[in-house]
Protein backbone atom coordinates (compact mmCIF):
# COMPACT_ATOMS: atom_id res chain seq x y z
CA UNK A 1 0.00 0.00 0.00
CA UNK A 2 1.53 3.52 -0.97
CA UNK A 3 1.77 5.75 1.75
CA UNK A 4 1.19 10.30 1.23
CA UNK A 5 4.80 10.47 0.57
CA UNK A 6 4.45 7.98 -2.56
CA UNK A 7 2.09 9.97 -4.06
CA UNK A 8 2.61 12.30 -7.19
CA UNK A 9 1.51 15.88 -5.94
CA UNK A 10 2.08 19.45 -6.99
CA UNK A 11 6.02 20.46 -7.20
CA UNK A 12 5.15 23.12 -4.61
CA UNK A 13 3.90 20.59 -2.01
CA UNK A 14 6.73 17.69 -2.57
CA UNK A 15 8.52 18.88 0.25
CA UNK A 16 7.30 19.55 3.52
CA UNK A 17 4.46 17.03 5.80
CA UNK A 18 2.35 20.01 6.52
CA UNK A 19 2.24 21.03 3.00
CA UNK A 20 1.81 17.65 1.89
CA UNK A 21 -1.42 17.41 4.12
CA UNK A 22 -2.61 20.18 3.37
CA UNK A 23 -2.33 19.96 -0.61
CA UNK A 24 -3.77 16.21 -0.41
CA UNK A 25 -7.21 17.64 1.85
CA UNK A 26 -7.77 20.87 1.22
CA UNK A 27 -6.00 23.16 -1.73
CA UNK A 28 -8.15 22.79 -4.66
CA UNK A 29 -11.08 21.54 -2.90
CA UNK A 30 -14.33 23.22 -4.60
CA UNK A 31 -15.26 25.49 -1.17
CA UNK A 32 -18.61 26.75 -1.55
CA UNK A 33 -19.29 28.23 1.99
CA UNK A 34 -19.48 32.31 1.95
CA UNK A 35 -17.50 32.67 5.47
CA UNK A 36 -14.94 29.61 5.14
CA UNK A 37 -14.20 31.35 1.42
CA UNK A 38 -14.04 34.62 3.17
CA UNK A 39 -11.21 33.25 5.94
CA UNK A 40 -9.36 32.19 3.23
CA UNK A 41 -8.82 35.20 1.30
CA UNK A 42 -8.24 37.06 4.58
CA UNK A 43 -5.23 34.29 4.86
CA UNK A 44 -4.27 34.83 1.26
CA UNK A 45 -4.04 39.05 1.96
CA UNK A 46 -1.40 37.53 4.62
CA UNK A 47 0.72 35.66 2.68
CA UNK A 48 1.35 38.74 0.40
CA UNK A 49 5.09 38.91 0.17
CA UNK A 50 5.49 35.58 2.55
CA UNK A 51 5.64 31.61 1.58
CA UNK A 52 1.79 30.27 2.12
CA UNK A 53 4.22 27.66 4.32
CA UNK A 54 4.32 30.61 6.79
CA UNK A 55 0.72 31.30 7.04
CA UNK A 56 -0.21 27.64 7.24
CA UNK A 57 2.47 27.00 9.97
CA UNK A 58 0.05 30.04 12.00
CA UNK A 59 -3.52 29.01 10.85
CA UNK A 60 -4.19 28.20 13.90
CA UNK A 61 -3.09 31.06 15.64
CA UNK A 62 -4.86 33.64 13.21
CA UNK A 63 -8.02 31.83 13.87
CA UNK A 64 -7.44 32.52 17.45
CA UNK A 65 -6.55 35.68 16.77
CA UNK A 66 -9.20 36.83 14.81
CA UNK A 67 -11.85 34.96 16.72
CA UNK A 68 -12.59 32.72 14.55
CA UNK A 69 -12.25 35.03 11.28
CA UNK A 70 -16.29 35.47 11.86
CA UNK A 71 -16.93 38.46 10.72
CA UNK A 72 -19.62 39.76 12.69
CA UNK A 73 -16.98 39.54 15.81
CA UNK A 74 -14.21 41.19 13.62
CA UNK A 75 -16.15 44.15 13.09
CA UNK A 76 -16.28 45.00 16.53
CA UNK A 77 -12.27 45.15 16.82
CA UNK A 78 -11.21 48.26 18.29
CA UNK A 79 -7.53 50.03 17.69
CA UNK A 80 -6.95 48.21 21.38
CA UNK A 81 -7.64 45.02 19.55
CA UNK A 82 -4.87 46.16 16.62
CA UNK A 83 -2.54 46.95 18.84
CA UNK A 84 -3.20 43.41 20.44
CA UNK A 85 -2.52 41.76 17.27
CA UNK A 86 0.34 43.52 16.43
CA UNK A 87 2.10 42.29 19.30
CA UNK A 88 0.97 38.75 18.68
CA UNK A 89 4.05 36.20 17.56
CA UNK A 90 1.14 33.71 16.65
CA UNK A 91 0.28 35.76 13.57
CA UNK A 92 2.07 37.90 10.69
CA UNK A 93 2.08 41.68 12.69
CA UNK A 94 1.38 43.39 9.62
CA UNK A 95 -0.90 46.75 10.45
CA UNK A 96 -2.24 47.30 6.92
CA UNK A 97 -3.26 43.55 6.79
CA UNK A 98 -4.73 43.79 10.30
CA UNK A 99 -6.99 46.69 9.09
CA UNK A 100 -7.40 45.35 5.50
CA UNK A 101 -9.10 42.27 7.40
CA UNK A 102 -11.04 44.28 9.68
CA UNK A 103 -12.61 46.63 6.94
CA UNK A 104 -12.90 43.11 5.07
CA UNK A 105 -15.51 41.96 7.57
CA UNK A 106 -17.32 45.26 7.17
CA UNK A 107 -17.50 44.58 3.37
CA UNK A 108 -18.15 41.52 3.49
CA UNK A 109 -21.19 42.12 6.20
CA UNK A 110 -22.21 45.27 3.77
CA UNK A 111 -22.79 42.81 1.24
CA UNK A 112 -25.22 40.41 3.56
CA UNK A 113 -27.16 43.25 4.39
CA UNK A 114 -27.11 44.19 0.46
CA UNK A 115 -28.60 40.44 0.11
CA UNK A 116 -25.51 39.75 -1.56
CA UNK A 117 -24.32 35.95 -1.18
CA UNK A 118 -20.24 36.13 -1.37
CA UNK A 119 -19.84 32.64 -2.34
CA UNK A 120 -22.88 33.08 -4.99
CA UNK A 121 -21.07 35.99 -6.33
CA UNK A 122 -17.55 34.85 -6.74
CA UNK A 123 -19.37 30.93 -8.44
CA UNK A 124 -21.45 33.12 -10.35
CA UNK A 125 -18.60 34.71 -11.41
CA UNK A 126 -16.54 31.30 -12.31
CA UNK A 127 -19.20 30.01 -14.15
CA UNK A 128 -20.80 28.05 -11.50
CA UNK A 129 -18.00 25.28 -10.77
CA UNK A 130 -14.19 25.04 -10.77
CA UNK A 131 -12.50 26.56 -13.97
CA UNK A 132 -9.96 23.56 -14.99
CA UNK A 133 -6.67 24.77 -16.32
CA UNK A 134 -6.05 22.84 -19.22
CA UNK A 135 -2.56 24.52 -20.13
CA UNK A 136 0.00 23.16 -18.47
CA UNK A 137 1.13 26.11 -17.43
CA UNK A 138 0.31 27.86 -13.47
CA UNK A 139 -0.08 31.76 -14.33
CA UNK A 140 -0.18 34.18 -11.59
CA UNK A 141 -3.25 35.83 -12.50
CA UNK A 142 -6.08 35.51 -14.96
CA UNK A 143 -8.43 37.52 -16.52
CA UNK A 144 -11.19 36.47 -14.27
CA UNK A 145 -8.97 36.90 -10.92
CA UNK A 146 -8.53 40.40 -11.92
CA UNK A 147 -12.67 40.60 -12.66
CA UNK A 148 -12.86 39.13 -9.28
CA UNK A 149 -10.23 41.36 -7.98
CA UNK A 150 -12.14 44.48 -9.30
CA UNK A 151 -15.46 43.34 -7.99
CA UNK A 152 -14.43 42.75 -4.36
CA UNK A 153 -12.29 46.15 -4.27
CA UNK A 154 -15.60 47.77 -6.03
CA UNK A 155 -17.16 46.65 -2.39
CA UNK A 156 -14.48 47.56 -0.35
CA UNK A 157 -12.32 45.16 0.07
CA UNK A 158 -8.16 45.74 0.21
CA UNK A 159 -5.40 43.11 -0.07
CA UNK A 160 -7.46 41.66 -2.95
CA UNK A 161 -5.47 42.32 -6.14
CA UNK A 162 -5.45 39.79 -8.93
CA UNK A 163 -2.36 37.94 -7.81
CA UNK A 164 -3.88 37.04 -4.38
CA UNK A 165 -7.21 37.17 -5.69
CA UNK A 166 -5.84 33.91 -7.91
CA UNK A 167 -3.39 32.26 -5.15
CA UNK A 168 -7.06 31.90 -3.43
CA UNK A 169 -9.04 30.64 -6.50
CA UNK A 170 -6.30 28.07 -6.58
CA UNK A 171 -6.34 27.45 -2.84
CA UNK A 172 -10.44 27.27 -3.19
CA UNK A 173 -11.31 25.00 -6.28
CA UNK A 174 -12.88 27.81 -7.92
CA UNK A 175 -9.90 26.93 -10.15
CA UNK A 176 -8.16 23.44 -10.67
CA UNK A 177 -4.49 24.19 -10.55
CA UNK A 178 -3.51 20.70 -9.56
CA UNK A 179 -0.57 19.88 -12.31
CA UNK A 180 -1.03 16.87 -15.16
CA UNK A 181 0.21 14.46 -13.54
CA UNK A 182 -0.96 14.98 -10.01
CA UNK A 183 -2.64 12.84 -7.98
CA UNK A 184 -5.46 15.12 -7.27
CA UNK A 185 -6.00 17.12 -11.08
CA UNK A 186 -9.69 16.66 -11.78
CA UNK A 187 -10.86 15.26 -8.97
CA UNK A 188 -14.67 15.66 -7.88
CA UNK A 189 -13.60 16.88 -3.73
CA UNK A 190 -16.05 19.39 -2.89
CA UNK A 191 -17.70 20.37 0.42
CA UNK A 192 -20.16 23.31 2.02
CA UNK A 193 -23.56 24.27 0.27
CA UNK A 194 -24.83 23.03 -3.17
CA UNK A 195 -24.54 25.34 -6.10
Amino acid sequence: MSNSTDKIRCAWAQTDPLLMAYHDAEWGVPERDSRALWEKLMLDGFQAGLSWLTILRKRDAFRKAFKGFVPEKIVKFTEADVERLLQDPGIVRSRSKIEATIGNARAYLAMQAKGEDFSELIWGMAGGKPVVNRTGSVPVKTPLSEDISAALKKRGFKFVGPVIVYAWMQATGIVDDHAHDCHRHGTKHGRGKAQ
